[in-house]
């Protein structure tokens, strides 16, 4: 049976034995019922949590943000591309009009995401072969609005969304940024605009305890989950959101359980990336952008990589290990050698890159040299034999080639994440795994 056949099996399982359980009291669910509920619910609260910072930072409805490259605090950030950034919002009189430029030899994708973190759309050449620029009408789904006949419309399942629009830096940083700012929203009518929904305001570094539960309304009603299956997940979520209101004791177990089960699990799921697989100290993950019942996965990914988008855009493979299986540190120096015919341009249609991020925020790492990633744009050499190493240490290692090395501060723990856009090869089809990190000696 197919690995993903398994899983929504699996999960399908889990939640109906949830249901088995007793609907009128919190008290009577089990330990592991209250922590798979509290881990679905994190995964909408991660992004209600940025959606709340985003307005407090100025975002209005219907109008891009155009940050200057690398000026974006979001975990695990893609540092090779310029983002721009908005809330739509639409309903049944109002579409938003996404003017898109024209972008030669460059990458570039508009991404639309949903109140949990799920990809609805993409506009770009790949998607849109016949006419990849120009206006685009993102509509509500079912709404009559009338629209000029050179815009191409899209249909989303909700009122309002996000929108990433990210532009390859690659070696020409200002034309980048110049195409960035022709990107531009305009809605064509005047939309009733949803009330951000108040939920924690907690740091990356915790979790929230039980005080998620008391956030349950207002993050389930302002965006119900769209995937079919996972309906008896949010009522489970609403039943022990009652429970624990009036009955303090309840209130304090399902708090210690959070503590005691819920976030052990995340942190045990966490390796593997959910439902992912690890070969040479990589993870890779199963599902990203597109979820189903996966809810484990996406909160996952939400926490450590939120905007993730599907898999025919990119992959990305995380490393936490070397070869002996010791996490990474900046006390140490590490190679990563790609053979010749395996080249991390092999595997990526468009471009590839790595960046170290910390353990807890997953932020890339603070350096003096103020270089946070290694791609084609920093020119790495390549060996002799056409392979190509890439150093990560705290000072160049003697022979490493300037381009190759990514500086690690000392006593920092940290991670690597390496990106693929526009997968292909062993990397689309799940065959592929980066080499293992060689500890050098010292």
């Amino acid at each position: 049976m197919p690995n993903c056949a398994k899983l929504s099996i699996s999960l399908a399982l889990a939640i109906s034995t949830m249901l088995a359980a007793p609907a009128n009291a919190a008290s009577s669910l089990n330990d592991e019922e209250i922590s798979q509920a509290y881990i679905y619910l994190l995964g909408r609260l991660y992004v209600t949590r940025q959606q709340q910072l985003d307005f407090q930072d100025g975002f209005q409805w219907n109008s891009f943000v155009h940050r200057k490259p690398g000026a974006v605090d979001w975990p695990n950030p893609n540092l090779d591309v310029a983002y721009s950034e908005a809330w739509v919002a639409v309903d049944e009189t109002s579409c938003t009009i996404v003017t898109v430029p024209e972008v030669k030899d460059r990458y570039y994708v508009v991404q639309f995401l949903n109140g949990w973190g799920e990809t609805l759309a993409n506009i770009n050449e790949r998607i849109f072969p016949g006419r990849p620029f120009g206006d685009f009408a993102v509509c509500l789904s079912g709404a009559q609005v009338s629209l000029p006949d050179d815009t191409l419309r899209i249909d989303l399942p909700v009122k309002y969304a996000r929108i990433l629009a990210r532009v390859a830096l690659g070696k020409d940083t200002d034309g980048a940024v110049t195409l960035q700012h022709k990107f531009s929203l305009k809605a064509t009518g005047t939309p009733k605009l949803p009330e951000i929904p108040k939920t924690p305001i907690f740091d990356l570094e915790t979790f929230p305890g039980v005080e998620a539960f008391d956030a349950a309304d207002a993050a389930l009603s302002s965006d119900p989950d769209i995937n079919p299956g996972l309906e008896p997940m949010a009522a489970r979520v609403r039943e022990i959101a009652a429970e624990i209101k009036d009955h303090p004791d309840t209130r304090k177990r399902a708090d210690t359980i959070i503590k005691t089960v819920a976030i052990p699990e995340i942190a045990k799921a966490g390796s593997i990336i959910g439902h992912g697989k690890v070969s040479n100290g990589w993870a890779r993950p199963g599902v990203v952008g597109e979820y189903g019942i996966d809810y484990l996965t996406r909160t996952l990914v939400n926490y450590r990589g939120l905007w993730a988008n599907i898999k025919p855009e990119v992959l990305y493979y995380r490393g936490g290990n070397d070869a002996s299986g010791a996490e990474l540190n900046g006390d140490s120096v590490y190679t990563l050698t790609f053979p010749k015919d395996a080249l991390p341009s092999r595997f990526a249609k468009y471009f590839w890159s790595v960046i170290a991020v910390d353990s807890t925020r997953f932020r890339v790492l603070p350096n003096p040299m103020k270089r946070y990633l290694l791609n084609e744009a920093t020119n790495p050499q390549y060996g002799a034999d056409g392979s190509l190493t890439l150093y990560f240490a705290a000072e160049k290692p003697k022979d490493a080639p300037d381009g190759n090395w990514l500086p690690t501060p000392r006593g920092q723990r940290y991670r690597l994440t390496f990106r693929y856009y526009g997968p292909q090869d062993g990397v689309a089809n799940g065959t592929y795994w980066p080499p293992a990190l060689i500890k050098m000696k010292q």
